[in-house]
């Protein structure tokens, strides 16, 4: 069996969210802004499962934001809010390309370097906050090396130095794993993506807290309370509210079973292949996330070997105008050019099992080797 060691990446959907949403793909079909008795039904459906999503963010149900992905809820909380307030926008270095692209359209973004780790560096971030910033984004757990915040401590410098500031958290990576109805609290805005947690990919959420106010980037028919316009996705909606409660429900478990994995499977690679590193510390990251170097090879190159044996990852690096640059991330981080391009991302998830971690111990020793072979 392959293993498949990409679920930063997406992940399979879990049987819970399966069986929520097929009825609303057939004979549940009607369209919740209607007022007959097909439409009032998808309505409870969705009334129901914001009810869940609420509950599983920590946040009221009517703050939460039914969106089209994790993208979308990024680009709704950083252009909304500073639709409302203009101002600069402040941002670490390692934000996913969602928050990074949203924050530069508006011209005027403030980037806050991260340590070799990948944690923002505090220090900086208080020189760039002042009275006149509008947004500030920082990412719960960052997507290549799984990097957790330190959110409070970011929550404590906004509101002394940026007080009417919006805090906007990309948790897209974090949900998995994390507590966000205590670790975000503190947030005045919460994205996250419900592919990443075992719900369907083009369906995600934004959680507005209470007396935020939002200016919508897509305009229509003012669903969501005017804040996001469109027909509501009800089956990918329940399936997202289903594969949360089941995320809910298991992380002590799922944590401690996948953290347990990842560090047979990091300690395996270090000890099994010479000039291997292993990116970030393990006590500051999310459970699931492998992130690893080799020294003298290309992790294009090894991705290919290791997709020919059944064993899928991805790679620290991505392909630009027809070359291959340095992720980011890793380039924020202090990391050389030929330790980035010889990245490898193994992401586990709740579907990881021993036999994966076998696979892999395997596999990857073996194609580095034969990639430095020549």
């Amino acid at each position: 069996m392959p293993a498949y060691l990409d679920n930063a990446a997406t992940t399979p959907m879990r049987p819970e969210a399966v069986e929520a949403m097929l009825p609303y793909l057939t004979e549940r079909f009607g369209n919740p802004s209607g007022s007959h008795a097909v439409s009032r039904e998808a309505r409870k459906a969705l009334d129901d499962a914001r009810d869940t999503v609420a509950q599983c963010l920590g946040a009221r149900p009517a703050e939460v934001v039914f969106t089209g992905g994790g993208t979308e809820a990024d680009n709704l909380a950083i252009l909304g809010a500073a639709a409302v307030r203009p101002g600069p926008t402040v941002c670490t270095a390692i934000e996913h390309h969602a928050v990074l692209h949203a924050c530069d359209a508006l011209g005027d973004n403030r980037l806050v370097p991260v340590d070799e780790a990948g944690v923002v560096d505090l220090d900086a971030l208080a020189d760039r906050l002042d009275p006149s910033v509008s947004v500030v984004s920082v990412m719960l757990a960052n997507n290549e090396v799984g990097t957790i915040q330190p959110l409070a401590e970011v929550v404590r410098l906004v509101g002394e130095l940026a007080p009417e500031a919006r805090l906007h958290t990309d948790a897209v990576q974090a949900f998995q794993w994390l507590d966000l109805a205590s670790l975000g609290a503190g947030a005045d805005l919460v994205a996250v993506s419900a592919h990443k947690f075992g719900g369907p990919k083009g369906v995600g959420a934004l959680v507005v807290r209470r007396d935020v106010k939002v200016q919508p980037i897509i305009h229509g028919g003012g669903q969501e309370h005017d804040r996001r316009s469109g027909t509501h996705n009800v089956a990918g909606i329940v399936a997202m509210a289903a594969a949360m409660r089941a995320t809910v429900d298991e992380r002590d478990t799922t944590v401690s079973r996948v953290s347990a994995l990842r560090d047979r499977l990091a300690d395996g690679l270090l000890a099994a292949v010479p000039g291997s590193l292993e990116t970030g510390g393990r006590g500051s990251k999310i459970a699931g996330n492998c992130h690893l170097s080799f020294e003298g090879v290309e992790s294009e190159e090894l991705l290919v070997l290791l997709d020919a044996v059944g064993v899928y990852a991805s790679a620290g690096s991505a392909c630009a105008s027809g070359a291959v640059d340095p992720s980011h991330v890793l380039a924020a981080m202090g990391m050389s050019r030929a330790r980035a391009l010889g990245s490898l991302r193994l992401s586990l998830g709740t579907g990881t099992t021993d036999a994966d971690v076998d696979l892999a111990l395997a596999a990857i020793p073996a194609a580095v080797e034969r990639l430095r072979a020549g």
